[in-house]
């Protein structure tokens, strides 16, 4: 098990940029796939993006490729979320979530440990 906290939400203009990070409990990150996701209002939570064990490979989201990035540091036991061109539509709370699946991990079914999301607001 592996305990996760979101930080670094808020609220920023249209075509801003924030940068989401969760820091983890634990001496075993690095075994974890790590993956954000988001809840918008009245909406299904929904995959972002996941990073592999030693951050060598990424997969994204096509609604947000290209504009968002993720990361870790297994070092500080830490993955991040940079996201830039921001539109109203990201609006929503964000999850960082550990998976002890393969790879790629898409669904947050397979996600064993959450966070307890940040809220990201973006206005028009």
């Amino acid at each position: 098990q592996v305990q996760l906290v979101e930080s670094g939400g808020g609220l920023v203009q249209a075509g801003g940029s924030l940068r989401l990070t969760c820091a983890a409990s634990g001496r075993t990150f690095s075994s974890y796939v790590m993956g954000w996701f988001r809840q918008a209002p009245g909406k299904e939570r929904e995959f972002v993006a996941c990073i592999s064990w030693s951050g060598g490979r990424t997969y994204y989201a096509d609604s947000v490729k290209g504009r968002f990035t993720i990361s870790r540091d297994n070092a500080k036991n830490t993955v991040y979320l940079q996201m830039n061109s921001l539109k109203p539509e990201d609006t929503a709370v964000y999850y960082c979530a550990a998976a002890s699946t393969g790879w790629p991990t898409l669904r947050a079914t397979d996600y064993n440990n959450w966070g307890q999301g940040t809220q990201v607001t973006v206005s028009s």
